[in-house]
């Protein structure tokens, strides 16, 4: 009488390198496409300078989705989150169980400790919380449990005391460093928004008015600048990202814009440089309570 075999995982095999999966991590997966939907939306509409559904002008969602902290290397926080998600996601479908853990639990440890850390910031200093990125460290905390559960049973030459040591510690360090790059100790840190020069660029942006420029023109980063956070929100038409001498883009050529930057506003046309109080002249600009 032949012996029973013994009870295997249905969709994991092996070969001379290790356990194999016939398919992808599913639950991880699937977690991760979460995590990409939610980002995405928020990157989109950080991208398109527009509020999130639920989250009003002056509400604490608000506070945290625009502070110096929703910017990371001139991207919404958000778009990098939506990098680790999408990460995570191809992890799953690494065939080699035992890699493929090694891996996604050291991007998730990033994750993780990055979002305890943004949750921090927006409840001791920010002293406000943003659904979207509460979501976000929950999900970030159930793949965690997740990959708990899935560590697979056999790994060569593993310990969990060096294993905590080496990744936890490697992801500390890269928080600590995104710290004190929002510190302004590693390169410029974005500052918050500017209530008036928020409006300002919303005004411009809602009254169709068109900031016309060139990526490699330095008065239009000049330009920018002047916005600080909320240079985002401008209404800005790129006419030439290849470079100088290359051909300008058809959207310019039929505006007739002839110099970098050109403003169109109010059917006028103004050419260099604006500072804000100008802008604010041209397009009729009054907030609420004044400039501050």
């Amino acid at each position: 009488m032949a012996k029973p075999a013994k009870n295997k995982k249905p969709n994991v095999r092996t070969d001379k390198q290790g356990l194999l999966r016939d398919g992808p991590n599913w639950p991880l997966f699937i977690l991760a496409l979460i995590g990409m939907g939610l980002t995405a939306y928020l990157t989109f509409t950080a991208w398109q300078g527009k509020l999130v559904a639920g989250c009003t002008v002056g509400s604490a969602c608000d506070v945290v989705l625009n502070s110096r902290w929703s910017t990371l290397l001139g991207m919404p926080t958000a778009f990098w989150g939506f990098l680790t998600y999408a990460l995570l996601a191809a992890i799953a479908w690494n065939k080699y169980v035992d890699s493929q853990w090694k891996f996604a639990w050291f991007v998730t440890i990033a994750g993780l400790l990055y979002s305890l850390y943004l949750t921090g910031i927006s409840f001791f200093v920010l002293q406000a919380a943003c659904p979207y990125c509460l979501t976000s460290l929950g999900l970030m905390t159930v793949i965690f449990v997740t990959l708990l559960f899935q560590k697979p049973t056999q790994l060569p030459r593993f310990s969990w005391g060096p294993w905590l040591g080496k990744t936890v510690g490697a992801a500390l360090v890269i928080v600590v460093a995104l710290h004190l790059h929002y510190a302004g100790y590693l390169g410029k840190a974005p500052g918050p928004e500017d209530p008036w020069i928020r409006g300002l660029a919303e005004h411009l942006a809602q009254s169709n008015a068109k900031f016309y420029g060139a990526s490699w023109c330095p008065h239009c980063t000049e330009q920018k600048e002047l916005f600080g956070a909320s240079g985002r929100r401008l209404p800005y038409v790129e006419c030439s990202s290849a470079g100088p001498g290359s051909k300008q883009t058809a959207v310019c050529n039929e505006a007739g814009i002839k110099s970098y930057p050109t403003w169109v506003i109010n059917g006028q046309r103004y050419t260099g440089t604006q500072n804000l109080d100008a802008l604010a002249q041209f397009s009729k600009y009054k907030s609420a309570g004044g400039k501050p």
